[in-house]
């Protein structure tokens, strides 16, 4: 292990969920020792996300990650110290990533994290270390549905289904970087958001499935849908894509549905799981990659997540989790770890 920032401390604060539904408590832990691959990560700021709150309340059997824990998947922050094997990443060096907090892997609501070298890219420095921080969960779940599964292209009539949701939002920017025309749907309220994203807000409450297709496809159907919803805006999707060459994509392909009227269409569907690797052990490397996309859109103007207006820090885990929770929040919950 080398490391510019010595003394590394013997223990560091992380904040742990205790139990089902109980609030987080901060511990002291000992600094994880680093396994060949990994680098270990000063943590300076941490993303939370809708599942980091499922995992918290015990409600979430999929994500493979037993009370009591430290929970958190994604992070930014500067690594300190590197594995012997480990040669693309170098102490003093800016990173995000998707590292933890599912499996059995310790999360990233902490002061330090050992982590994987394959799912880490470089922290641009467009991206504040909050921003960087909530990016990359949402980011790599969008790209895998768009670019991965249905290989969105210039001048695609692509949907977003809840365009200003954390997935939604994302998809939005990197269908707009490859050319594609994007409508969203979202609340009347919502509708400022996906605007300012370059999308065309559709109000799905008050607007019909046959009438939104009429108006924006003259009928023919989107050339790609993406659910980040689920429930019967999958059944939706499937009314909306367009004959043949349509492909719908969900991140959260719960429930029973027909296929029939997909299939009435001859369209495609896909899932998509962003935790695999970290479960698994497969594909770590792929989601490195797909930062490095998330960092070269950013470097270019073409990305940049909304952000809640609210700050927390450590001490306020809980209150961010209350603030992510709040369905009057606006834009990705980040916590401050460090500065």
């Amino acid at each position: 292990m080398t490391t510019a920032f010595s003394p590394i401390p013997a223990t560091m604060k992380v904040a742990i969920a205790p139990s089902a539904g109980a609030d987080l408590v901060i511990d002291q832990r000992p600094i994880p020792e680093l396994d060949a691959g990994h680098l270990l990560v000063r943590v300076m700021a941490a993303g939370i996300n809708p599942l980091d709150g499922k995992i918290r309340a015990d409600q979430a059997e999929h994500a493979q990650q037993r009370l009591p824990s430290t929970i958190g998947l994604d992070m930014a922050g500067v690594v300190v110290a590197v594995a012997p094997d480990v040669t693309a990443f170098h102490v003093g060096d800016e990173v995000f990533g998707m590292v933890g907090g599912v499996g059995g892997h310790p999360g990233t609501l902490s002061e330090y994290i050992a982590a994987d070298a394959r799912l880490l890219a470089l922290k641009p420095e467009e991206l504040t270390w909050q921003e960087a921080a909530v990016l990359p969960l949402v980011f790599i779940t969008a790209w895998e549905g768009l670019v991965d599964r249905a290989q969105v292209k210039a001048g695609d009539k692509v949907l977003v289904h809840g365009g200003a949701g954390g997935v939604g939002h994302i998809a939005i920017q990197i269908a707009k970087s490859f050319g594609a025309e994007v409508w969203a749907t979202g609340t009347a309220s919502q509708h400022e958001v996906i605007q300012a994203l370059g999308a065309t807000p559709i109000d799905y409450e008050n607007e019909t499935v046959e009438g939104y297709v009429t108006r924006a496809t003259q009928g023919e159907g989107f050339d790609i849908v993406y659910d980040t919803v689920g429930g019967k805006t999958i059944d939706a999707s499937f009314a909306a894509v367009r004959t043949y060459t349509g492909h719908v994509v969900t991140s959260l392909g719960w429930g029973t549905h027909s296929l029939a009227p997909l299939s009435f269409r001859g369209a495609t569907y896909s899932g998509v799981f962003t935790l695999l690797p970290l479960l698994t052990g497969k594909g770590l490397s792929h989601h490195g990659d797909i930062l490095q996309q998330a960092a070269r859109l950013a470097r270019s103007g073409a990305l940049r997540p909304i952000l809640s207006d609210r700050r927390f820090g450590l001490a306020q885990v809980n209150e961010a989790f209350a603030q992510m929770a709040s369905p009057r929040n606006r834009g990705k919950v980040a916590v401050t770890i460090r500065g």
